[in-house]
């Protein structure tokens, strides 16, 4: 799996690391370098595995504020103390589909304190079409403190199987490695995951469908009045209006009951909105006629 990737994005697979999802990679992390009386940093509105993470590895969870729903570089760097040993950024961000221009990203790494990890999460990262946009490979490459992770969950649609991947110094791989389990991922997973890294047609079908259907989902709910964060990702975050019987909650039952299941949001902070990911034509098509009609204007 290791080869593979490096084969593909040009990597030393020995600065490779794979996990049970990038989920696993990602707790790996916090237990590596993280312990009891140590901070991490993450965007107020960032994926919740961090906090978990973090709170599992025994240090302190510490939230930067966000400005328009956006990772806040600014907020992120008042908030590091001698206490603070990890930061992490996902982006683009799940579930505000918000990103940082690596400018930004580079911006917060060289304000970093030299010992504190830099985590980039670009779980989503396939999908973003932004020329001031990077993973984060490049920085994971020649950075002794960043290090980046991707998943098989998202474009290449295999969540089910578990799978996904690190890359960043030598010796970040090399303390991960060492507390890992040996049989942490599957062979199925493997030839699976093989198999999809090398199918770079199905790659750019997947990317040319959002980049079709993420506008349209957006303008149709749009025109429904509901306002949509603008995301680069593949979903979109959709604020509903805070009216008896209009709330996202009150849309996600609507919703459920026609068989279609989008995602609240609360636990992010975010009690009136809904995730809904970019599915088929007749999914988008679905959902968007079952919140016109939701709304009353069918």
């Amino acid at each position: 799996m290791r080869a593979a990737i490096g084969d593909v994005y040009g990597l030393n697979p020995d600065r490779i690391i794979c996990g049970a999802g990038s989920d696993e990679i990602l707790s790996l992390i916090a237990y590596a370098y993280l312990g009891a009386g140590d901070e991490a940093i993450y965007s107020e509105h960032g994926f919740l595995v961090y906090d978990i993470a973090i709170r599992a590895a025994g240090a302190v969870p510490v939230i930067a504020p966000e400005q328009d729903l956006t990772t806040d570089v600014d907020a992120i760097l008042a908030r590091v103390t001698a206490k603070t040993k990890m930061v992490f950024i996902a982006n683009p961000n799940n579930p505000t589909g918000t990103y940082l221009p690596f400018e930004e990203v580079r911006r917060l790494h060289a304000g970093l304190p030299a010992h504190v990890l830099l985590v980039l999460d670009a779980a989503y990262g396939e999908y973003v079409r932004r020329n001031d946009y990077e993973s984060g490979l490049e920085l994971a490459a020649t950075a002794d403190n960043v290090i980046m992770t991707r998943t098989f969950s998202k474009v290449y649609g295999l969540a089910n199987l578990r799978l996904g991947w690190g890359f960043g110094p030598a010796h970040v791989i090399d303390a991960l490695n060492r507390i890992r389990g040996p049989f942490n991922v599957s062979g199925v997973a493997i030839a699976a995951g093989v198999a999809a890294v090398k199918d770079r047609d199905f790659l750019s079908r997947a990317v040319e469908h959002n980049d079709k259907w993420l506008p349209w989902v957006t303008s149709e709910l749009e025109a429904l009045g509901l306002k949509v964060t603008p995301s680069v990702g593949n979903f979109v975050l959709v604020h509903f209006p805070d009216e008896q019987g209009k709330r996202a909650v009150d849309a996600d039952a609507y919703l459920l009951d026609n068989g279609c299941v989008l995602r609240l949001v609360g636990n992010y902070g975010l009690p009136n909105a809904l995730r809904m990911s970019i599915g088929t034509e007749d999914a988008n098509r679905t959902v968007v006629g079952l919140l016109k009609s939701f709304l009353g204007q069918a």
